[in-house]
């Protein structure tokens, strides 16, 4: 294809799954339309209908929450569980099954609890407090370098680098409150935009303290007590995984493995603590003040309650689990750098908590799923995966808008049937 001299070249591939995805979507629509006049569907049965599956969505979400639990709880060990009970189901072919608990599967388990950590951080402040906030990647560095810096220079152990990393990153985040939380809508984002990028740039410019460009490696790996998950214990007073279970009647012999398990856990416990905690706060007079600042600061604000310290306690909370976050991913990794913190981060974990519903803390790990966990398994399409990738997202827009798991209309919709209301109750009344 050229254009004003410049030749356009697409591969045929990618081509074909647009055409292909279009194809489809304009059959099902058509073949929807073609069913509802047969049938006399009209607009309000459509309406009755979504009403009646989003409260069924609604009254079995706490049910699927507890599936999905007990099945991250249980991934480690999923294929020894089912492969004891679906062998014959499965006509002896287990290789499905066997691949379910692999390592690689594990370390983007992983990966993907980690973002769904960054992500109900976000949610505070973006699902609750109804703050767009673009630069959250920002308490994600600073809990990274607080952990590396405390873990690395001054020997202080992960569970405790680990609180005080998620200190820092509230002081960070009522540090940037403070002088911008009286700002809204486009100047609050431009902010703290600007906040995510100075960040960035001070760790890439404090070279004696940060590294530099070049990061900070050698990051200590979280252990338990003194019991670390290396071959060979490398300190005086450590021991081994296994030199630990040597000493009772469990013995275990030694698989890298183990080690990506326990940090799989690690991060399980603190989205499970982060969860319960979320959930609890919500119901508090903090949460309803969050919602209520949400859906109208001036009316909220007539009502008495204080929109600065109101806004703070959402950044700070926020921030805190940003910090946690970054302090596992530090962790985790051994090496930070400037480079994992990016202005795409943010954008990554903003589309995540759009994506699964602001506010909804089951939608949001959903979307954490599609997101982050799906480009990692199909990696082997290449650049394929991410044309196919951006035709899903297309569609959960079209068929989704309001999330994935959403029970909350958007605010102008809420202020229009309100006002839409008032007209009826008007001419009723004439």
């Amino acid at each position: 294809m050229a254009i004003a001299g410049w030749t356009l070249t697409f591969p045929t591939e990618v081509l074909e799954v647009f055409m292909l995805t279009a194809g489809i979507i304009l059959i099902i629509r058509a073949l929807l339309g073609l069913w509802r006049q047969a049938k006399g569907v009209t607009l309000n049965d459509i309406e009755e209908g979504k009403k009646r599956r989003e409260e069924l969505l609604k009254n079995s979400t706490g049910y699927i929450s507890i599936f999905v639990v007990a099945l991250a709880i249980l991934l480690p060990f999923l294929s020894d569980i089912l492969s004891t009970i679906l062998p014959s189901f499965l006509g002896g072919d287990s290789s499905f099954i066997a691949g379910l608990s692999t390592r690689y599967v594990i370390d983007v388990s992983t990966l993907i609890l980690t973002y769904v950590l960054l992500a109900w951080g976000l949610n505070i402040v973006v699902g609750y407090a109804g703050l767009l906030d673009l630069g959250f990647v920002a308490f994600y560095a600073v809990g990274s370098y607080s952990f590396a810096i405390l873990a690395r220079e001054f020997d202080i152990g992960f569970w405790t680098a680990l609180p005080l990393a998620g200190l820092f990153a509230m002081i960070s985040g009522l540090i940037l409150g403070f002088p911008v939380l009286k700002l809204r809508g486009d100047y609050f984002a431009i902010v703290t935009l600007g906040f995510g990028e100075i960040v960035r740039i001070l760790l890439l410019n404090l070279y004696d303290l940060t590294g530099g460009p070049d990061g900070i490696n050698g990051v200590p790996r979280p252990g338990f007590g003194n019991v670390v998950f290396y071959k060979r214990a490398k300190e005086e007073g450590t021991q081994t995984f296994t030199d630990f279970f040597s000493n009772t009647f469990w013995q275990i012999d030694y698989s890298s493995t183990h080690r990506i398990i326990f940090l799989y856990y690690i991060v399980l416990v603190l989205c499970l603590l982060v969860a319960i905690f979320t959930m609890r706060i919500r119901k508090q007079p903090l949460g309803r003040a969050w919602e209520a600042l949400r859906e109208n600061e001036v009316a909220a604000e007539s009502l008495g309650i204080n929109r600065t310290n109101i806004k703070l306690a959402a950044f700070a909370i926020s921030a805190t689990w940003g910090g946690f976050a970054g302090a596992f991913f530090a962790s985790r990794q051994g090496f930070i750098s400037p480079e994992s913190y990016t202005f795409i981060e943010s954008a990554i974990i903003l589309a995540i908590v759009v994506m699964g519903g602001m506010g909804n803390l089951m939608g949001i790990a959903l979307a954490a799923i599609i997101l982050i966990g799906l480009p990692e398994l199909f990696r082997e399409l290449d650049e394929y995966r991410m044309a196919a990738f951006g035709f899903g997202l297309v569609l959960i827009m079209i068929w989704r808008p309001t999330g994935l798991i959403s029970f909350r209309d958007p605010t102008v919709l809420l202020f229009g049937k309100k006002h839409k209301k008032q007209q009826v109750e008007e001419i009723a009344n004439d």
